[in-house]
């Protein structure tokens, strides 16, 4: 079917083989009259909004054939209701139709009229359970785009915020919005990020979010500090806007992508901007802090055990007095496994067993993993620290790429001592500091190029002066 007709029989059958009706239960076409004129729609069922729709078919039944001169003046003119827009194109009525938009047909008319009455099954905007914070909002977003773009205006009243729409999939046709506040985002990344989508050559956003990022930066794999900032919170998103960000959203998902992203941005989290300034700069700072101790207390106790001539006395409790049954090294590689398979199991078991488990792991597997001799009491104690710092990273992403960096200057460590140490630091720093975002910009900004007042922004809980204006 390459257009439209002012057949209505020739339009409904030609739409009937492409949307296959007669193999999908719930792709539904009602044929009706509307003074002696046959008129129908396609719509699917689970989408429509029950309400308006019963109202429009009952305005339907009391028009009158000169109400139906053409398919403008009726959608403009005949029609009560906000949403109403003509089409010519066959594939984009499709794919409205299977977004949940009905297609109304009249005979004489050569153009569809889609009116959006849909409404999508939607869970309740609570706070995100990775994402919460002590003081602030308690609303997140949700799998629906509308609603995340309401929740967006809803903090930005701003006439140059701009949602812009685009279809990216050559099958799943998935919505994907850029936001963003023109006269504060770079243009060029905008138009890049344009650019990119619009040319995107994928068959599905199967994965949502991480489908959308592995496409933007295809084979950029092997450093794992993330390239992207995820967030599930609409003042985070809000916030980033209002910093000259871009956020991108993707139907089906409740996390956003925040664009460009650097280290220092990884590292904030919308607490310290909930608190006041010496309360904020303290939890920057604790956050930093333990980053780098996520990285290198195991290693450096490594070194050290590896080295005991280098303890000074009053350090020499950090050494361990049992028995060593298996090489300290194994042992921490085993609990770095062991903590991801604690987990996958906490994800996967229901809410009900979910302490139990916890209980049975932490107390039970663990004083019996010492007392049988496979681990000493101060790798479980370092170990439980480390999976402490990692759960203080808002990011998954952040957490999972210092543990390779730990993993590696562990491994290097144990094999060439000091030098292994020096090493395994070193590539760490490299691939912090050669690391790219999708802008092309340094991943270390504003510390590389250097800006004095947003590197004291991103270290310490303050604001910018023209931010009082």
């Amino acid at each position: 079917m390459e257009k439209f007709t002012t057949s209505l029989q020739d339009n409904v059958s030609g739409l009937q083989k492409i949307l296959r009706l007669d193999k999908n239960f719930d792709l539904i076409y009602k044929d009706m009259k509307i003074d002696g004129v046959d008129a129908g729609f396609f719509f699917i069922d689970g989408f429509i909004e029950d309400g308006i729709m019963q109202r429009i078919l009952q305005y339907f039944y009391g028009l009158k054939k000169e109400d139906l001169r053409n398919a403008d003046f009726f959608a403009s003119a005949g029609l009560p209701y906000v949403e109403v827009d003509v089409e010519t194109d066959v594939d984009m009525v499709v794919t409205n139709i299977l977004s949940g938009v009905a297609a109304f047909f009249v005979d004489g008319f050569d153009q569809c009229v889609m009116i959006d009455c849909r409404t999508y099954p939607m869970r309740s905007v609570d706070e995100p359970w990775k994402d919460k914070v002590l003081r602030g909002s308690r609303d997140g977003f949700v799998e629906t785009l509308v609603f995340n773009a309401a929740l967006m205006r809803r903090r930005i009243r701003d006439p140059k915020f701009s949602v812009e729409i685009m279809r990216v999939g050559e099958r799943s046709r998935s919505d994907v919005a850029l936001c963003y506040i023109e006269d504060k985002a770079d243009p060029r990344l905008v138009k890049s990020l344009k650019d990119k989508l619009s040319h995107l050559k994928v068959e599905a956003l199967t994965m949502n979010v991480e489908s959308i990022a592995e496409c933007l930066l295809p084979g950029k794999w092997i450093n794992p500090f993330p390239k992207f900032k995820y967030s599930e919170r609409p003042d985070t998103a809000a916030a980033a806007v209002f910093d000259g960000n871009v956020v991108l959203m993707v139907d089906n998902s409740p996390a956003v992508i925040i664009l460009p992203t650097s280290l220092f941005d990884m590292l904030e989290e919308a607490d310290d901007f909930y608190f006041p300034p010496l309360v904020g700069c303290y939890l920057r700072f604790s956050r930093f802090l333990i980053t780098i101790l996520a990285v290198f207390l195991t290693p450096v106790w490594m070194l050290l055990l590896n080295n005991p001539e280098w303890v000074p006395g009053w350090l020499e409790f950090i050494l361990i007095s049992d028995n060593i049954t298996v090489p300290v090294i194994f042992q921490l590689l085993i609990l770095e496994i062991a903590i991801d398979g604690l987990k996958m199991a906490a994800v996967s078991t229901p809410n009900a067993l979910s302490t139990p488990l916890s209980v049975v792991a932490g107390i039970i597997v663990g004083e019996y993993a010492i007392s049988s001799g496979w681990f000493n009491a101060e790798s479980m104690l370092y170990m439980a620290f480390i999976t402490i710092a990692t759960y203080s990273q808002a990011s998954f992403e952040m957490g999972y790429a210092l543990k390779f960096c730990r993993v590696m200057i562990l491994i290097l460590t144990e094999i060439f001592s000091l030098w292994g140490f020096v090493a395994g630091t070193a590539i760490t720093v490299m691939m912090v500091v050669c690391n790219r975002t999708l802008s092309g910009k340094s991943y270390i900004y504003p510390l590389i190029p250097f800006n004095a007042d947003k590197l004291k922004r991103k270290l310490l809980r303050i604001r910018l002066p023209h931010e009082y204006d």
